[in-house]
């Protein structure tokens, strides 16, 4: 339920007009002498505000009450949005919100990269901007969170949910009736799963005290129409594991890959876990161009199936592969884009930190019958070394898919004495690329700039950057 904290009392702030939007998604404002980052402000707004948190010369604010709404809202599609940590732009139209994400891209690079980029090209939207997403995870908790209204309602809520964690408040669950991020069939499976585990009586998981059966729930699904359902039980009931795979199976026979876990660990993370699966597949099959892909629940796949075709194809159209080039492509997963490309080059190399994803991979490129691609486990500092780049050929084209934390500064010194020709850069973090491509003006030019929106609703940009030898 929700929680009371004390909080230093701070003035209101009346009119504060909203005139620019922030790296996280917040509206910017100005009061006296400091700037104010406001939850849920978007720039035309008039608002008065609460501050939550003040520092020496910014503060982080709520909207107590909007004065003047700019021109740039629009009505949220979700019931859920405000209380939910996700979606946090619903209520910015989607024109204002692809352009305020191509601000984000220039202001990064102007600000952490030290450079304008007047190539900067118009950024690639979503044509779907709900139901896009191929992947949702879900929690399990007897601490559910309910809103102000529902606790003054005087109504006598379940205290068990299965949602996503209320914003801001990780130990409480929101949960969740309906959500538009993927197929509706997302609603059927969770709800139905609610209510089979609600009816039986099985324990939902305490995330302080770590008890409990119900842990999390992982929903994954293709454009081919394949779906994986992953339950994860922090206990080894299995009379009441087979209860409900049962059940999920025979309601819902459109399921290609039916798993559980059994992970009694105080975290999470499933990649040191044993993956059962009950009923079908232990993966599904997705595809991108020509391409088929293998997605097991351990797989890290762009959870946005469509645009990732889009951004694969943009790689390609930067790379501008020939069939005598040796590609190294570094941070692959599961061969996404080095198989993506293969038909283009002489021949791809590429490496990932996870063993499963070089599984994934190996066994993609056997799917797809692809010759011309090796992978190789291990963290790209570490393999990355002269005696690879003997063995394998120095790399006429690097493509590189780096984590939010961006590339190793061991990566950047090797690719620099290596001197590929082009570097495509692909990132989930415009302030980590322009970090590390200002790393790299010592040798290379931005010759061109793509902003992609794969998260429609979310701050959230994916920016692909070709770098060309000077």
């Amino acid at each position: 339920m929700g929680r009371k904290y004390k909080q230093k009392s701070y003035p209101l702030l009346e009119k504060l007009e909203i005139t620019d939007i922030a790296a996280e998604g917040k509206g910017l404002g100005r009061a006296d002498n400091f700037v104010v980052f406001v939850d849920k402000g978007i720039p035309g707004d008039v608002v008065q505000a609460k501050i939550t948190q003040k520092k020496k010369d910014y503060a982080h604010a709520e909207i107590v009450s909007l004065e003047k709404a700019s021109d740039k809202r629009t009505t949220p599609v979700c019931k859920h949005f405000g209380t939910c940590g996700g979606c946090k732009w619903q209520h910015v139209q989607y024109a204002h919100q692809l352009s305020f994400k191509q601000q984000i891209v220039a202001d990064a690079f102007r600000r952490i990269g030290k450079m304008e980029l007047p190539n900067i090209e118009p950024i690639v939207g979503c044509e779907e901007i709900t139901e896009y997403r191929n992947k949702l995870e879900f929690t399990f908790s007897d601490r559910v969170w309910l809103t102000r209204e529902q606790i003054d309602s005087g109504i006598a809520f379940n205290k068990n949910a299965l949602g996503f964690h209320a914003a801001g408040h990780f130990s409480s669950v929101l949960q969740i009736e309906e959500c538009h991020l993927q197929d509706n069939r997302n609603n059927d499976i969770r709800n139905a799963v609610y209510q089979f585990v609600t009816e039986h009586a099985y324990s939902f998981y305490n995330l302080k005290y770590h008890e409990g059966l119900m842990r999390n729930l992982i929903l994954r699904n293709t454009t081919l129409d394949e779906w994986m359902v992953t339950v994860c039980f922090a206990e080894a009931d299995m009379d009441k594991i087979s209860a409900l795979m049962d059940f999920l199976k025979t309601t819902f026979p459109y399921i290609t890959s039916l798993n559980y876990i059994i992970n009694t660990k105080k975290n999470d993370t499933i990649y040191d876990q044993e993956v059962i699966t009950y009923y079908g597949r232990d993966y599904i099959l997705e595809q991108l161009g020509d391409i088929q892909y293998k997605i097991s629940t351990k797989s890290f796949f762009q959870t946005n199936s469509r645009q990732a075709k889009r951004l694969y194809d943009i790689v390609k159209e930067f790379g501008q592969f020939t069939q005598e080039d040796n590609v190294y492509d570094l941070y692959c997963g599961t061969g996404s884009i080095a198989l993506y490309i293969a038909d283009n080059c002489k021949k791809v190399v590429g490496i990932e930190q996870i063993p499963q994803a070089i599984e994934d991979a190996e066994f993609n490129a056997q799917l797809n019958q692809t010759g011309n691609a090796v992978f190789y486990a291990g963290t790209c500092e570490s393999i990355l070394q002269e005696s690879f780049i003997e063995q394998h050929g120095t790399p006429d084209i690097v493509v590189v898919d780096p984590p939010r934390a961006g590339l190793h500064e061991r990566v950047i010194e090797v690719l620099l004495q290596a001197a590929p020709k082009r570097i495509v850069y692909v990132s989930c973090n415009p302030a980590t690329q322009a970090r590390d491509v200002l790393m790299f003006s010592e040798k290379y030019k931005v010759s061109r700039c793509q902003p992609v929106d794969m998260f429609p609703h979310t701050f959230h940009i994916e920016n692909v950057v070709q770098l060309e030898l000077i």
